[in-house]
């Protein structure tokens, strides 16, 4: 099938080329939305404990995260280990760039990051980041695409922080030795993304995220900030009176907990991408299972659109070993066309990425999809139209790593097509904050992909990345603003939700936060029969995984 449909695109690629693409009218991207798009398609309920108990509903998988009960030993007493100013916990971009921002505070910094500093989400971002530095572009415009592209549910005031800093915080990178792409005469090489009424997008070639993380990174080695790698976060802490105050965490290599005291503590722990809502793969990073919103959710919290996710549409759909890693936006803004089954190309590679999620979608579920040889489904991104467009070699000089990757299973995308089907990329909704990046818990701040609000209910290609550093250096400068006292550390808050949690008769017996995905087959547990000071962590393989791909041609 694949060999024939490939026939059916080479014969009309001559005659695309001169075609305009279909672009849906606003009812009917609705329309598309409604019947094909994941968010829509009614696998969500209402969570019945906490701030957004029966008031909004979430995706399954989250709901019963929210439900659960906490790994830490019901007779668990916090005993100090460390005490600090400010604790971060996550290692990604929005957790660096807090702890640079914190550098010449004068404060103690605790950085806890699951896995190694800079493993996250960021060093997967390939197609790069917004900034209005065009002659005819602005704040005002870039502000105007992203909430035209959120729907309308954009929190204002966080947006307008975000669009007004774009340039200084362009700078700030280039200051640090971040390298993005110039043209002959020096100024940054300017994209288009999807949902831009100009060209805003920096990148560096379609490793951007890696390139930001690399410096960041860098320079919090060389920074003052104290570094607790290999630490994930098990619980916050609180003071009994609606402060937190500390967290606990569990150090993977020595295999016990650790109790952090710290004046304020700021959650960067990225998103839940790797929770594979509805079986869904995902270009997320092995640690994105959401353990911020299950930690803030527990100290009163409130999540905002916490039933909306950005399903990317051009995620990888073959060869097996691909699937669902990403293949740039960047890619189809310089003439990458998207292509049924029948050669057709049937909706404008611009679209917005839900809307063009849900158009993919329905040609597969309408069975004009190519099916694979491991039984799944996608549509073709015609490549080879980069370098017939742009001229030969295009593709290869400026996406590598696309190259690169598809390259080890002797696909050379300059040749051939690709095949593509939506991955589950980015969490739109997340904790609820204000443009100073500070929750509802005092002593407690939020930045980057954790938070909601920002980006409404689609994000714009680009803004993940400046959302990042822009809110990560914003949150650490009014924690050094608005510094609490030292507090007790208690944990008031968890004990409450045990109790609520014994009125719930039918819910899921699972423990959170999850660390790490259930498809990877590992699992994290805490003997609850040893002393606090002596718990044991079971990180054992748990089998094979169990995770079987839905079947995109079953009605």
């Amino acid at each position: 099938m694949m060999e024939d449909s490939l026939k059916k695109l080479e014969a009309t690629r001559e005659q695309r080329l001169q075609m305009e693409p279909p672009i849906p009218s606003d009812a009917d991207a609705d329309k598309l939305l409604q019947e094909f798009h994941p968010d829509y398609l009614g696998m969500e309920r209402n969570v019945r404990v906490g701030p957004n108990a029966d008031t909004c509903k979430f995706p399954r998988e989250l709901a019963d995260l929210l439900e659960s009960d906490s790994h830490l030993p019901v007779d668990f007493e916090p005993s100090v280990n460390i005490e600090t100013d400010v604790l971060i916990l996550g290692g990604g971009g929005a957790g660096a760039s807090a702890a640079l921002a914190l550098e010449e505070s004068g404060l103690t910094v605790h950085l806890a990051t699951k896995l190694r500093l800079g493993d996250s989400n960021t060093v997967m971002a390939e197609g790069g980041i917004q900034a209005s530095l065009g002659a005819d572009d602005s704040s005002r415009r870039h502000f105007a695409d992203a909430y035209v592209g959120g729907h309308g549910n954009n929190n204002p005031d966080l947006l307008r922080v975000l669009c007004e800093n774009s340039a200084d915080t362009i700078r700030w990178l280039g200051n640090l030795g971040c390298m993005l792409d110039r043209n002959e005469d020096g100024t940054f090489r300017l994209r288009s993304g999807g949902g831009t009424s100009m060209p805003r997008v920096l990148a560096c070639k379609d490793y951007t995220g890696l390139e930001i993380m690399r410096v960041l990174k860098d320079a919090v080695m060389l920074s003052n900030t104290r570094l607790l790698q290999e630490h994930a976060a098990v619980e916050l802490l609180d003071d009994g009176a609606g402060q937190v105050t500390g967290a606990v965490l569990w150090d993977r290599n020595k295999g016990n907990l650790v109790t952090v005291s710290a004046r304020a503590v700021m959650l960067a722990t990225g998103g839940s991408g790797q929770l594979r809502l509805q079986g869904f793969p995902t270009s997320n990073h092995l640690g994105a299972t959401g353990d911020g919103l299950i930690l803030a959710y527990r100290q009163g919290c409130k999540l905002v659109h916490g039933e909306s996710y950005q399903y990317h549409p051009s995620g990888t759909a073959y060869p097996e070993a691909l699937v669902g890693q990403l293949v740039t936006e960047s890619i189809r803004s310089i003439g990458a066309q998207v292509v049924n089954a029948e050669g057709e190309r049937f909706i404008g590679e611009m679209a917005f990425r839900d809307v063009l999620a849900a158009a993919i979608i329905r040609e597969v579920a309408e069975k004009r999809g190519v099916q694979t040889p491991t039984h799944r489904a996608g549509v073709w991104l015609d490549t080879p139209l980069i370098d017939i467009i742009n001229g030969e070699g295009t593709l290869r000089r400026q996406f590598p790593g696309i190259v690169h990757r598809f390259e080890r299973y002797q696909i050379d995308p300059a040749e051939q097509p690709i095949l593509i089907y939506p991955t589950l990329h980015y969490q739109n909704g997340g904790i609820q904050v204000d443009r100073e990046g500070r929750t509802e818990a005092k002593g407690l701040w939020a930045a980057g992909e954790v938070t909601g609000g920002l980006h409404g209910t689609n994000r714009l290609m680009g803004n993940s990345l400046l959302d990042i550093t822009v809110f990560g250096r914003r949150a650490a400068m009014s924690v050094q603003k608005d510094l609490p006292l030292r507090r007790p550390v208690t944990l008031t808050c968890l004990n409450r939700l045990r109790d609520r949690l014994k009125n719930i008769s039918d819910r899921r017996e699972l423990l959170s936060p999850q660390f790490f995905p259930t498809q990877a087959g590992m699992k994290v547990s805490f003997d609850k029969q040893k002393t606090a000071e002596s718990p044991t962590a079971d990180f054992s393989s748990a089998g094979p995984s169990t995770y079987e791909p839905p079947d995109p041609f079953a009605k």
